[in-house]
C-alpha cells in the first residue's frame, strides 16, 4: 500500500511539473477575404483578415505557442509568411513557397508556431501571387516573460506602425505586368498603417504630455527604402528584430523593405499636433506621406510644412546602419546578457557569396541569385524531401557568383546542420536590395562598397554587431554576415 501511494504521489507530481513547464497557448481564427479598401482615397480591391486592413496584430510572450487557423475565402491559393519567427524544427510552417503549401480557395490551414527564445518586433505578410500588394499584412510582437529584465522602463503605450509603398492598381493587374515580361512602374504613394496621402484621414497616434511611448516600425512595402521621422521629437532606438540595441538617438531612421525597429519617443514638446513623416529614399522621384502625433490635451492642428528628410544620401544611410549595435549587457529572451554569446569567436567553416541579378529568360523578366532563377516544384521542397519524391537537386547554387547569364532551376542551397557559415551579399543592381533569411537571425558584421575579398574580414565588427533577420544591401555594395 505505501508503494502504491508513493507511486501515485510521484505521478501526480510529474503531472504538475509537466503542466507548469508547458508554455501558454494563444489561439487565433482568421478569415481571409477580399474587400474594398481606400488607402489612396479611391476604392481598391484589398485583402482583409477578419475584415481588417491592415490585419490584426498578434501579441505574444517569449516561448508562447501561437496557433492560427486561417480560412482562405479568396478565389486563389493564399499563403502567409511570419517575418522573423524562427520556426525551430518546424520550418514547414514558415509560409513561403518551397516549404509550405498555399491554402486552396475555400479551405483552411492551422499554423502552429512557437516563439521559442524570441522577443521583439516583427510582422506577417502574404508571400505568393503578389497578394502583398493588396494587404493581408499585420504586426507580430513578442514580449519578454515576466521577471526578465528589459533595458528600459515600460512605456505608457505601444504602437504598431506599418509603412510601405503602394500602387493604385490592383494586385492582379500588377502581377499581369510581370507576367507580360515587364518591370513594374514606379509606385504611386506611401502609406502608414494602410492610409496614404490621399486617404480620407491620416494615421494618428494619441499621446499624453510627458509620457514615453514605444513605436514598432516595420517596412511592409514592395520595393522602396523609407525614411521615418517625427516633427520636433527624437527617437531612441531600443530594439531591432529581436535584439536590444545600444540606445542611440536619431532624428530620422531609414527602414528598408522587410526591416523592423522599436523606438521610444517622449511627448516632451508643446501640446499640439505634430507631423509623422515617411518618405522614400534613393530616388529622383520623391514621395511623402504624413501621419499625426496628437497630444491628448490639445486641439491645435499642424502649423507649417512637414519636416524634410534625407533623399539620396547613401553615405548617411550607411553610417546610420553602422551605428546600430547590440546592447551587450541587456537581457534578451533569457535573463543572461546578450553579450554572453561571443559570436566573434566562432570558427566559420564555409564562405558563401550570393549576388542578385535581373534579366530576361525566354522573353520573360526574371530575377536570380548566383545566376539561378527559382522555379517552384509541384510539391513544396520540404514535403518532397520528406517523402523522397525528388524533383530538385540540393546544392545547385554555386558558392560564388559564376558570371554569365541567368538560367532556370529549382535552386536549393545546401549547408550542414549546426555549422557556422559566412555569407557575403553582393548587389550590382541599381536599386537597394533587401536580403532576408527566413527562419534565421544573423550578425551583420560588415558593410562597404567595392568587391569583397578575404582581406575585408579585418574590418568586421566581431564584438557587438546587431543580430537581425533582414538587411539592406545598397546599390553597387557588398554586405558581409555570419
Amino acid at each position: 500500500m505505501p508503494q502504491k501511494q508513493a507511486l501515485a504521489l510521484f505521478l501526480v507530481a510529474l503531472l504538475v511539473v509537466n503542466t507548469v513547464a508547458e508554455s501558454p497557448y494563444r489561439f487565433f481564427e482568421w478569415n481571409v477575404t477580399y474587400g474594398t479598401i481606400w488607402p489612396l482615397g479611391l476604392p481598391q480591391k484589398g485583402i482583409l483578415i477578419n475584415g481588417q486592413f491592415p490585419g490584426p496584430d498578434i501579441h505574444s510572450v517569449t516561448n508562447d505557442n501561437v496557433i492560427i487557423n486561417v480560412f482562405n475565402n479568396l478565389d486563389d491559393p493564399f499563403l502567409l509568411s511570419w517575418n522573423g519567427i524562427q520556426n525551430r524544427r518546424n520550418s514547414f510552417e514558415d509560409g513561403v513557397w518551397g516549404t509550405t503549401c498555399p491554402i486552396p480557395p475555400g479551405k483552411n490551414f492551422t499554423y502552429i508556431l512557437q516563439v521559442k527564445d524570441q522577443i521583439g518586433s516583427f510582422y506577417y505578410f502574404p508571400s505568393t501571387a503578389f497578394h502583398k500588394a493588396a494587404g493581408g499584412f499585420g504586426g507580430f510582437r513578442i514580449l519578454s516573460r515576466p521577471g526578465i529584465p528589459v533595458p528600459f522602463d515600460e512605456p505608457a503605450g505601444d504602437f504598431t506602425v506599418l509603412i510601405g509603398d503602394w500602387y493604385k492598381s490592383n494586385h492582379t493587374y500588377l502581377k499581369s505586368i510581370l507576367d507580360r515580361n515587364h518591370k513594374l512602374p514606379f509606385v504611386d504613394a506611401i502609406h502608414i498603417n494602410g492610409i496614404g496621402p490621399q486617404g480620407p484621414n491620416r494615421a494618428s497616434f494619441t499621446v499624453d504630455q510627458g509620457k514615453t511611448y514605444r513605436l514598432r516600425i516595420s517596412n511592409v512595402g514592395l520595393e522602396h527604402s523609407l525614411n521615418f521621422r517625427i516633427e520636433g521629437h527624437k527617437m531612441k532606438l531600443v530594439e531591432v528584430e529581436g535584439t536590444h540595441t545600444m540606445q542611440e538617438t536619431y532624428s530620422s531612421l531609414d527602414v528598408h523593405v522587410g526591416q523592423s525597429y522599436s523606438v521610444l519617443i517622449t511627448a516632451d514638446q508643446t501640446p499640439k499636433d505634430y507631423y509623422i513623416v515617411v518618405s522614400n529614399r534613393f530616388s529622383s522621384i520623391l514621395l511623402t506621406t504624413t501621419g499625426v502625433l496628437h497630444y491628448s490635451s490639445s486641439n491645435q492642428e499642424f502649423t507649417g510644412p512637414p519636416p524634410g528628410g534625407p533623399t539620396s544620401e547613401i553615405g548617411w544611410s550607411l553610417n546610420q546602419a553602422r551605428s546600430i549595435r547590440t546592447n551587450l549587457t541587456a537581457s534578451g529572451p533569457r535573463p543572461n546578457p546578450q553579450g554572453s554569446y561571443h559570436y566573434g569567436m566562432i570558427n566559420t567553416t564555409r564562405t558563401i557569396r550570393l549576388a542578385n541579378s535581373a534579366g530576361q529568360v525566354n522573353g520573360k523578366q526574371r530575377y536570380a541569385i548566383n545566376s539561378v532563377s527559382f522555379v517552384p516544384t509541384d510539391t513544396p521542397l520540404k514535403l518532397a524531401d520528406y517523402f523522397k519524391i525528388g524533383g530538385f537537386t540540393p546544392g545547385n547554387i554555386p558558392d560564388a557568383p559564376p558570371g554569365g547569364g541567368i538560367h532556370l532551376d529549382t535552386s536549393v542551397l545546401q549547408t550542414d546542420y549546426r555549422t557556422f557559415i559566412e555569407i557575403v551579399f553582393e548587389n550590382k543592381e541599381g536599386i537597394v536590395q533587401s536580403w532576408h533569411l527566413n527562419g534565421y537571425a544573423f550578425w551583420v558584421v560588415g558593410m562597404d562598397g567595392g568587391k569583397w575579398s578575404p582581406a575585408s574580414r579585418a574590418q568586421y565588427n566581431l564584438r557587438d554587431a546587431v543580430s537581425r533577420i533582414t538587411t539592406q544591401v545598397r546599390l553597387k555594395e557588398r554586405r558581409n554576415k555570419i
